[in-house]
């Protein structure tokens, strides 16, 4: 049976919709014109290093909580309980090592691309390596994101496919290249609002017609939605305590740690104490999204617990849950659903434009800059043009995402086999002093090479239900009126597989074992595997002679805790330690970390 369609938009719908994209529009047109006597590619890039904590918080919570977010956690929650809200765990750990360890050693570089750093410890060739692995994962990724919600809108409400995949990716593609990381970082602000007002309509229009809080609660109670307590520590099990919680840390790291889209976001900060700053209230931001999709996930499930749309055929999909949820109970709310619609096109344009700056950015610095001499204005322009093209690239990316199966898997699927591996390559460089660079590459590779075989298992051999433990969902309330006016209630969900999947006759143990592992353990099989093989191969390869200069590694003195135990034992002034900060740029730097009385801010 195909999708019912239950309603399409109102004249007020598609004006929330069209105001939506033309305020991001207007930001990079604003941008561009407010910087026109700015024409270095630093300028483009990094926004000048100007930025203050706040606009980059919101602007670093904005960038990876795309429509993934807005509609397959609630889906998630629907079908499999609330447990990812233990990724609120995982948020907090990785802000904590990010702020701690990595942000440290690439603000006091004061660089533009993460993947500089490959090479400042390493050698050029891991340089290169790990930018077109970037580039592979962030276009990847941005096709998910593009296709994704154009898919679920137009499958519900009607809205043309194509027309959606497009209007996204131009308007993207334009503040990106009109505006630079400023545009991005502002329109994120204001693309945040809209996500977070669009989940707000949902929960309390549903609060309003289930009559309560607690009744959502206890029906979520009643389904096993309410499933937090599982700490089954089988790696094979989709989703327990442990896998989100410290696979979820792994997964968060790898992209707030050296990923290049949100690296370039607090780096642009004026200061080392504002770039923590904003770590630390975008965590606040991530607990609200978290929360709002956990809650939107659990009113999904009250309004549907005895007639499951997905399961009697009125949606094709999961992801098509919520879109399917707003024009049932908004529908006669004119200019609601538009709010909606505009929250996730907002949650997938913060994503995109942060794609497309980052992967200008690292494109520039890593593939450009070192084999060609250019102006600052050239390489100004050269940075707008690469926006551009990249922009186009991930339009034509989005076709392949219908191929990916359900979008919270599939996200998180790429980001743990090549983020894990990446992430294990910087750990290497950051922590282990011994590591050289033949360690690096291999434990690269070796990293690389397990953590495909694993994904691409996966997708072959799907973990079993027994695994995966989906929740039950019924059909037993349903009075389903087709047009032609047969009226019939569905017995037992479709199957949904994804398009490599073997027939269950022809798994073996590997499939049973291997490839069922949680989806969240991708991440962390590669990151190890990269840091075990990198630290064998170098000490075999001479590397406890290897000097390495102490900028480049993480050091116990530029850790907030190390601050402040020195403070409570009577030695507070850091600066005594006669080492130099080397590579900074940003004459707004201080080394003190947290203490603003020694800061000297430069005016921005």
């Amino acid at each position: 049976m195909a999708p019912v369609v239950l309603g399409s938009f109102a004249a007020a719908d598609y004006v929330v919709f069209a105001c939506t994209l033309a305020v991001s529009a207007a930001i990079g047109v604003y941008y561009a014109w407010a910087d026109r006597g700015l024409r270095s590619s630093q300028d483009f890039l990094t926004g000048g290093r100007r930025l203050t904590a706040l606009p980059v918080s919101l602007s670093l919570t904005a960038s990876f909580m795309s429509a993934v977010t807005v509609l397959s956690n609630p889906a998630e929650v629907y079908r499999y309980g609330g447990s990812i809200a233990f990724y609120g765990l995982s948020y907090l750990m990785t802000m904590m090592l990010t702020s701690e360890v990595f942000l440290p050693v690439f603000y006091r570089l004061a660089i533009t691309s993460t993947y500089e750093y490959l090479e400042l410890r390493f050698n050029r060739a891991t340089r290169l390596l790990g930018t077109l692995l970037f580039i592979v994962q962030t276009v990847l990724y941005t096709g998910i994101v593009i296709y994704t919600p154009a898919l679920a809108l137009n499958q519900v409400t009607g809205m043309d496919l194509w027309s959606a995949v497009i209007s996204t990716g131009v308007v993207c593609t334009f503040y990106c290249t009109m505006g630079g990381l400023k545009a991005v970082v502002w329109t994120d602000v204001f693309q945040l609002g809209v996500m977070l007002a669009g989940f707000l309509s949902v929960i309390i229009r549903s609060v309003i017609l289930k009559g309560g809080v607690g009744s959502i609660l206890e029906d979520s109670q009643q389904g096993g939605r309410l499933n937090l307590w599982d700490f089954d520590p089988n790696p094979l099990r989709r989703h327990t305590f442990w896998t989100v919680a410290f696979g979820g840390t792994f997964v968060w790291v790898s992209i707030y740690g050296i990923n290049q889209a949100q690296v370039q976001r607090y780096i642009s900060c004026k200061s080392l104490t504002q770039a923590r700053l904003a770590l630390f209230i975008n965590l606040i931001g991530l607990w609200c999204v978290l929360l709002s999709s956990v809650l939107a996930g659990m009113c999904l499930y009250s309004l549907y617990r005895t007639c499951d749309p997905w399961t009697s055929g009125m949606v094709s999909a999961p992801d098509q849950l919520m879109p399917y949820l707003v024009m049932d109970i908004l529908g006669d709310y004119p200019g609601l659903p538009g709010l909606f619609v505009a929250a996730a096109y907002s949650g997938s344009l913060s994503t995109v434009s942060s794609s497309i700056n980052a992967l200008a950015a690292v494109t520039v610095e890593d593939l450009i800059k070192p084999h060609m001499q250019m102006s600052d204005r050239r390489l100004a322009w050269t940075s707008k043009a690469l926006s551009f093209l990249f922009g186009l690239v991930c339009m034509g990316m989005a076709g392949l995402a219908s191929l990916m199966g359900g979008i919270l898997q599939a996200t998180i699927s790429i980001f743990g086999i090549i983020g894990g591996p990446l992430l294990g390559l910087f750990s290497l460089g950051l922590l282990c002093p011994v590591a050289n660079s033949k360690g690096a590459l291999s434990g690269l590779a070796a990293g690389l090479v397990l953590s495909l075989w694993v994904g691409i298992g996966a997708q072959i051999y799907p973990p079993s239900p027994e695994m995966s433990r989906p929740l039950p969902l019924t059909t037993h309330g349903c009075n389903v009126t087709t047009l032609d006016g047969f009226n019939w209630t569905s017995t037992g969900p479709p199957a949904h597989t994804s398009p490599m999947a073997a027939s269950p006759g022809d798994r073996n143990l590997l499939a049973d074992s291997w490839y069922s592992v949680s989806y969240l353990y991708f991440s962390p099989i590669g990151t190890l595997t990269t840091i075990l093989v990198g630290l064998l191969v170098s000490l075999c390869t001479g590397g406890w002679k290897h000097k390495v200069e102490s900028r480049l590694i993480f050091m116990k003195r530029d850790t907030c805790l190390f601050s402040i135990l020195k403070r409570v034992a009577g030695s507070c002034n850091l600066q005594q330690d006669n080492e130099k900060d080397h590579g900074n740029i940003n004459p707004a730097f201080c080394h003190v970390d947290l203490d603003l009385t020694r800061c000297k801010m430069s005016a921005s």
